[in-house]
């Protein structure tokens, strides 16, 4: 069963009012630097980061695999001065090459498979340039997330207030899921269900190794600090181009 907020225009119009800018958006941003270079954001969104890294004068392109939120996208200013690109991580096929590649907000996890990891490091590395960097986050598995996600909370939109309840259903090996409730005021209400991969530092430096990135270095939060297993929310990867 597909996330719906990848497929579902309405829950696509409302994303950013649950997941706006934010301090792992400036970590990202910061990534970029001032130097003009090409940027590829795989599993960009609605393009939060992708417009930011653009009006600083960079060359980017937004890939995703939902029509609904590269609609979103576009609708932006200045949007019409991205390329942005409908596709799957596993499957991208641009035919150039990148200075940076970043999947950011936690897209990373949603490839379930070591196949999908597999095929997705293997597109990262078809495009990064030599010399060029790869950038991503996956949530640490130490961590206790169903405790920190049993919320409730209420987006303010222009069409009304929508309740967003997240509900855990379990885990099962490294993978856990959830669904993500949201009551509109005319009455209707949509559910979310995503499925996560939790992987562990070692299995995802062993998905990559095939392709040759070089572990430049493991960030444990948006502060920059190092990555410590057990007390670290997130392991944030920078992978070079050998």
């Amino acid at each position: 069963m597909p996330d719906a907020h990848y497929d579902n225009p309405r829950l696509a119009a409302i994303y950013d009012l649950g997941n706006g800018w934010s301090e792992d958006s400036d970590y990202y941003l910061a990534l970029a630097g001032t130097a003009s270079c090409r940027v590829l954001d795989i599993g960009c969104g609605t393009g939060i980061i992708t417009h930011a890294i653009a009006a600083k004068g960079h060359t980017v392109v937004g890939a995703d695999p939902s029509p609904g939120m590269l609609a979103v996208a576009h609708a932006k200013p200045h949007g019409s001065n991205i390329r942005w690109v409908e596709s799957e991580a596993q499957s991208l096929g641009l035919g150039e090459t990148f200075d940076l590649i970043m999947m950011t907000g936690h897209a990373f996890q949603t490839l379930v498979e070591d196949a999908d990891i597999r095929a997705a490091a293997a597109t990262m590395k078809r495009h990064l340039a030599p010399g060029g960097r790869l950038v991503f986050e996956s949530r640490n598995p130490r961590i206790d997330w169903p405790a920190r996600w049993a919320y409730a909370t209420e987006l303010d939109t222009p069409k009304g207030v929508v309740r967003e309840t997240r509900e855990y259903l379990g885990s099962a090996d490294d993978c856990m899921t959830f669904d993500l409730h949201y009551a509109f005021s005319d009455g209707v209400d949509l559910v979310s269900h995503s499925v996560l991969r939790f992987a562990d530092r070692d299995t995802i430096e062993a998905l990559f190794h095939p392709e040759g990135l070089a572990v430049e270095k493991v960030h444990g939060d948006w502060d920059g600090s190092p990555f410590d297993t057990a007390s670290s929310p997130e392991m944030i990867f920078h992978f070079r181009h050998a």
